[in-house]
């Protein structure tokens, strides 16, 4: 039974390219292959570096995967689909889980083949050892910090600032008019506010 493939294609505004030559040599190949083109999703204008959220037809292909309507996904190059190992990863993941193969026309990518599914878990594991290299990166530079005597986390909040944050909420000005008048953020106001009642609700009653 023929392959039912879904192209998704992408262009910046910056990298000369349109989708129009993409689309052009990922027909040649459906038509090599005899894969039935059963949708076409663009992303005009859209950098790659921009989530999911952002673009709407790599969401709207992602659906079609999740309803089962294509057999395999087709992009002209892997930097169409993401320009971080770590998302495409988590794409190759989604399109795995529902058993819908990969076809990267300029790397010759087919996740369908033995050498294609090898790639991909070769993919996996560069993509584990950045994150572990990422870690160890980070957790070094606290170490460091700590030995330079750095103090870690947010500074303490100066407590003539936070007296005066007290004083106005207890005379019941609102949160966002104790930051304007303080010139502090209005998460740290109510966090004071919340530490007040906590300590209210503390005091017993008097007898």
């Amino acid at each position: 039974m023929p392959k039912r493939v879904a192209f998704y294609v992408r262009v910046s505004t910056s990298d000369g390219q349109t989708t129009e030559n993409q689309l052009r040599q990922l027909h040649e190949v459906a038509d090599r292959s005899g894969w039935i083109v059963a949708a076409v999703f663009r992303d005009d204008g859209i950098s790659g570096a921009k989530g999911r959220d952002r673009r709407p037809g790599l969401d709207a292909m992602l659906k079609a995967v999740t309803r089962r309507e294509v057999d395999l996904v087709a992009a002209w190059s892997v930097d169409r689909l993401g320009r971080s190992l770590p998302d495409l990863l988590h794409l190759l993941g989604e399109l795995q889980a529902r058993g819908v193969d990969l076809f990267l026309h300029q790397q010759a990518i087919d996740t369908s083949t033995p050498s294609g599914r090898l790639l991909f878990q070769m993919l996996g594991v560069f993509a584990e050892f950045e994150r572990s290299i990422t870690v160890s990166r980070v957790r070094a530079g606290l170490e460091r910090t700590k030995a330079k005597g750095t103090r870690l986390g947010r500074p303490p909040m100066d407590e003539t600032k936070a007296d005066a944050i007290r004083a106005l909420l207890s005379a019941g000005t609102g949160i966002r008019e104790t930051a304007r008048r303080t010139g502090t953020g209005a998460s740290t106001v109510q966090r004071i506010r919340a530490s007040m009642t906590v300590e209210e609700a503390a005091i017993p009653e008097a007898a």
